[in-house]
């Protein structure tokens, strides 16, 4: 009987080890042992299981407070936008700007495109006001993207993207995020729901079959599509609207956003009073034009501001072609990402040889890297010329309209990040201001899991409060 008591005590005691004790595979680490212990233990008691890449780095003294896995390569998804704009301040500089310029010959005009991710329809209006002034009648507008090249979707991009904000085609004349700002409220009850558009434009066709009703039972959620197929921009809006919901904001891309830009600044230029009589691409020789107007962006730096703290896609990848137009015209993915993996090599230091940059905002899953390598490019931003400007782009937590908005509110003043998110994969990497540590780089990549990602922004939190409050 004792003897029966004493094995039973055993198990259960080893039980508690057990299930106070990190998998295995947690072992593989160096770094601070507090800090590991408490880490571990969150790990452990978060219940994940998928794979993690994770390396925590003191840049005062650079050591190593924690380090799991940092050399597995992994999808970095948008904290691929971190190698985005570090590139783009080294190459094209934090004061680069970007032009949309209008070229006049006789009574024909070139809309040429320069790669501005942040061109806007008021911003666009202005240049067709002062057009309008010295033209009444325009026999032919062109189109002009050649500044980059005409791939509109970068490699890897999944076919069911479709017409998600997120993987809006690329071009060098873009407007809008290349998007149609769809606003739906209730109709009268068993009618259509009220919609309405932005921009309003001819480029696009819309077929309203929603339905407002007042009852939940057998409720379609409403659903915007658009024939991407068929590469038309034709939008069908499907399902019911609650009679009592409020106004709600959707965002669908547009298929050949040259051509969209063209229109609108077409209808632009009627609206004030020149009339153009044909739409058109670019098919000559344009030296014989002359500069008429142009319209210069903000700085750079206020356009890597927008890519990391919301993280624009069509910006990054605007940012990466117009690296590339910096060698050859059109600037191209493959000659801006070369140049990119070039400073990573050659400035950072980093051994790119396993690194995989299929494009700039981190949408393809054919992008591999590991959190070693997150980390030596943070290490030498932080000690670059760049330090402020890097920083200054990176969203803190709580941060309104950011990536971070409902994350780490507490630690507003402790915590720059960029966050990485596809299905089946949540990522943060960035800086942490820690009493015990000073000053601190990390990243933390994990890929694998399958539904709801709320567990994995949750650790990685937790994570992030550790070396904040150790």
């Amino acid at each position: 009987m004792i003897k029966s008591i004493h094995t039973l005590s055993l198990i259960f005691l080893l039980n508690i080890y057990i299930s106070c004790t990190p998998p295995r595979s947690l072992y593989r680490m160096e770094g601070s042992t507090p800090l590991i212990k408490k880490i571990n233990k969150l790990i452990v008691d978060s219940g994940v299981d998928l794979n993690m890449s994770i390396q925590i780095v003191s840049l005062g003294d650079n050591k190593t407070l924690y380090d799991y896995n940092s050399q597995k390569l992994l999808m970095p998804a948008s904290t691929n936008k971190l190698y985005t704009c570090a590139a783009s301040l080294h190459y094209l500089g934090k004061n680069h700007r970007f032009k949309t310029q209008v070229l006049a010959r006789k009574n024909n005009l070139i809309l040429r495109g320069g790669g501005d991710p942040d061109l806007t329809i008021d911003k666009l209006d202005s240049l067709s006001i002062e057009v309008s002034k010295k033209y009444k009648s325009i026999d032919t507008l062109f189109v002009d993207d050649s500044f980059l090249d005409s791939l509109n979707y970068g490699e890897g991009w999944m076919w069911d993207e479709g017409p998600w904000w997120y993987a809006a085609p690329i071009s060098a004349l873009s407007i809008n995020d290349n998007c149609v700002n769809f606003y739906i409220e209730p109709g009268p009850l068993g009618q259509n729901a009220s919609i309405n558009y932005f921009p309003e434009t001819s480029y696009i066709n819309v077929s309203n079959k929603s339905l407002t009703v007042n009852d939940t039972l057998d409720f379609k959620k409403i659903r915007i599509d658009r024939n991407w197929v068929s590469s038309k921009n034709d939008f069908i809006i499907h399902g019911e609207i609650m009679d009592t919901a409020r106004i709600d904001t959707f965002y669908r891309n547009i298929n050949n956003p040259t051509i969209f830009v063209g229109t609108i600044f077409k209808e632009l230029l009627k609206k004030n009073g020149s009339t153009v009589k044909h739409l058109s691409t670019i098919s000559k020789n344009s030296d014989d034009y002359f500069d008429l107007i142009e319209h210069q962006s903000d700085s750079l730096l206020v356009s890597a501001k927008n890519l990391m703290n919301e993280s624009d896609n069509l910006t990054a990848e605007l940012f990466i072609k117009s690296i590339g137009a910096l060698d050859t015209l059109p600037g191209t993915w493959k000659t801006g990402l070369d140049s990119v993996k070039s400073f990573l090599a050659k400035e950072v230091l980093i051994d790119t040889s396993n690194i995989r940059l299929a494009d700039g905002s981190g949408v393809s899953r054919y992008n591999l890297t590991s959190s070693a390598q997150l980390i030596d490019l943070l290490k030498w931003m932080y000690k670059s010329d760049y330090k402020n400007d890097f920083i200054y782009t990176l969203p803190g937590g709580g941060w309104p309209k950011s990536t971070l908005e409902k994350r780490l509110t507490s630690e507003a003043g402790l915590v720059r990040a960029k966050t990485g998110g596809l299905s089946g994969a949540r990522n943060l990497a960035g800086y942490i201001t820690s009493e015990k540590y000073g000053d601190v780089a990390f990243a933390i990549l994990m890929n694998g899991y399958i539904g709801s990602s709320s567990k994995y922004t949750r650790l990685q939190n937790q994570i992030v409060k550790a070396v904040i409050y150790d």
